[in-house]
Order: structure tokens, then sequence, then C-alpha cells
């Protein structure tokens, strides 16, 4: 490709029509940096917004449930304006893909004894959470019933 023809397309690329493609995608956060007042409300929004999605996603940590997406939800909201987040988000990335691959190459008993092992998990952090607090009265009858009978849980 010559120096010529990708002037020619980056030319085209910016006489497109407002609407189309990636340039007008981002054309709001642009206006937003334009100005350092707002360029730093934006800033301290995304942080504040972040945090708060991060903190609610650790509060969930301890339950069954999307605690961990939550938590991954507030660092891609911080990783859209924040270097480090987005490099700590690559960085965890990274990891969840080479365990993914690493279960991948051991076979579908690796992948059956992870699943097993979460499954273990999660009926053991429910069954924590009923002993501390008891079993919740909103629950059908028939599954209070069967949770009394469990050790540890019977009121």
């Amino acid at each position: 490709m010559s120096s010529t023809t990708s002037a020619r397309d980056a030319d085209s690329r910016d006489s497109r029509e407002p609407g189309q493609g990636e340039e007008h995608d981002w054309e709001w956060r642009r206006r937003i940096r334009a100005n350092p007042k707002s360029a730093r409300l934006y800033r301290i929004g995304v942080g504040v917004l972040g945090a708060i999605v991060l903190i609610v996603g650790i509060v969930l940590l301890p339950f069954p449930g999307p605690g961990w997406l939550v938590i991954f939800l507030g660092l891609g909201i911080w990783a859209s304006e924040f270097e480090r987040a987005q490099r700590l988000l690559g960085w965890v990335h990274a990891k969840v893909q080479a365990w993914w691959d690493w279960l991948e190459r051991k076979g579908w008993w690796a992948q059956a004894l992870a699943g097993l092992a979460t499954f273990a998990l999660v009926v053991a952090i429910f069954w924590a959470m009923f002993a501390v607090s008891g079993v919740p009265g909103w629950l059908p009858d028939f599954a209070e019933n069967w949770l009394d009978d469990v050790p540890g849980l019977s009121g």
C-alpha cells in the first residue's frame, strides 16, 4: 500500500457524514475533553460511578450471584477513562483466558471437575449464609422444610 493510498483513505474517513463510523462514535468524548473543566468533571463522574459499581460487586462477592461480574463491570467503567484500570482489566482478561485455555486442553473431565467444584462452592456459600442468617421465610414451603432437615440449618 502506498503512502498516497493511505492518505486518501484517511481523507475519506475524515469526510464522512456525521453519524457514520467510528469518527462520530466518540465525538461526544472529544467535545467533553476539549474543555478542561468538563473533562475533569467527566473523569470524576466516571471514577465515582466505577467505584460505586465496584463496591457493590465487592459487597455481592460472599453471596451466590454475579459479584465478580459486577466487579469486572466496575473495572470496565474505570477502564473507559483510566489507563491503569485498562491495564488491570487486560491482565485479568489474560489470566481468565489462560485458565480457560488450560481447562480446554485438559479435556472434559477437568471441565466437569471445575464445574463440580464451582457447584460445591456455591452450595457451601448458601449453606454458610443460611447457617448465619437462618432459612429465609420467602422460600416455598417445600424448600424451607427440606432446608430445615439439612445439618446445621435447623432453627
